[in-house]
């Protein structure tokens, strides 16, 4: 920029000065060029540069504003009509509505400011998009909400596939899926237990595996199928003294002779008329656990289930597959329970690591 201003000056100052070849003896001598425009205060006129021929253009003899043939309006008969010059060049022309010195830096500036409106929507900073509402994850509750996750997972019972002779069932493992503290699970299901509230059963596929049923369903599943189909059979009145008598008394999971015996009053053929029942199964020699009449289809209809459900994360493309996108598959014919229901149980059973990303919740296979 230095150098431009620098060149400029040089030319005016080499306009100022005109050579006078009329010198005698051959000479040329330089005479400064006074502008007669500056004492009157017209603008100053442009100075021509030394050795350059500025050709004119002839004067046009007609009448101004005439048309050719005919009479026209403006100026006189013959008065001669001289076309203007071009106009001056652009950078030496001042205007009182820019302030630019020099105005033929006007296009280059004007270049520069479209170009740094354009910069920031290509080449900036991308513009950050409005969050909206932040939407709960579907697979995670409130802390401490065991009795809600419980009630909540009761819904996902599919009741119909056993003709509603079976009580709805949930597992400790899916309760986990909603209550991330598995301590304050254990806590909370233990007092429901206590309370009488709940009943937990050992489902009998894995040591692990404990069903949770509320005590009422439990109660009337149990005196509207057992009994009925007990009825007339030399057992019935030892379900009937079991439903009155242990359950309200005694929440364990499971069942000790010498209790059974001592305490309860039972005789070891009513023990065995209860296992006959379906409402205790052996554990091991002098100890039962408490069982859910006619579950055994509903365990069939689990493991199975639990197994496509995990086949179909394994099979995805690098083992791992988003919570959407598996929820919004046909389910296969083998899972009955439903999609849903099986992955709670796969995410609480820690079987698939859930993992929580811009696009939703991924479900991914743990390194073995």
């Amino acid at each position: 920029m230095q150098k431009w201003f620098s060149a400029f000056d040089d030319a005016i100052i080499q306009r100022q000065w005109r050579a006078n070849p009329s010198r005698g003896g051959g000479g040329v001598s330089f005479t400064k060029e006074v502008d007669t425009n500056v004492a009157t205060g017209a603008p100053p006129r442009r100075q021509r540069v030394p050795g350059r021929a500025c050709p004119r253009r002839e004067p046009i003899r007609r009448r101004r504003g005439a048309r050719p043939g005919g009479g026209g309006a403006g100026g006189t008969p013959g008065e001669t009509v001289r076309h203007c010059s071009a106009p001056e060049d652009p950078i030496f022309r001042f205007s009182s509505l820019h302030s630019y010195p020099f105005p033929g830096t006007i296009k280059s500036w004007d270049m520069s400011r479209k170009r740094h409106h354009l910069i920031p929507e290509t080449l900036g900073v991308k513009r950050r998009r409005k969050r909206g509402p932040v939407e709960s994850d579907p697979l995670r509750g409130e802390p401490g909400s065991a009795r809600a996750a419980v009630s909540e997972l009761m819904q996902l019972f599919p009741r119909g596939l056993f003709e509603d002779a079976l009580p709805p069932i949930v597992l400790r493992s899916q309760v986990y899926s909603l209550v991330p503290d598995r301590t304050v699970a254990d806590r909370q299901l233990k007092e429901l237990q206590e309370q009488g509230e709940i009943r937990i059963v050992q489902l009998g596929f894995d040591l692990d595996a404990h069903g949770i049923i509320f005590t009422e369903d439990y109660k009337t599943r149990v005196c509207d199928c057992v009994l009925k189909a007990c009825d007339g059979r030399p057992y019935a009145g030892a379900v009937q003294k079991f439903l009155a008598s242990v359950l309200p008394a005694c929440g364990d999971l499971s069942f000790q002779q010498d209790q059974m015996t001592q305490t309860f009053g039972f005789r070891d053929s009513e023990i065995t008329h209860l296992v006959n029942a379906g409402v205790l199964t052996v554990r091991d020699a002098g100890s039962w656990w408490l069982a859910v009449p006619g579950a055994g289809r509903f365990i069939k209809y689990f493991v199975k289930g639990r197994q496509a459900v995990l086949g179909m994360v394994r099979k995805a493309k690098y083992r791992e597959l988003l919570l959407s996108e598996l929820l919004g598959r046909r389910a296969p014919v083998v899972v009955r329970l439903g999609l849903t229901y099986h992955v709670h149980d796969l995410i609480g059973a820690q079987l698939v690591d859930c993992i929580s990303t811009t696009s939703g919740t991924l479900l991914r296979l743990p390194e073995t």
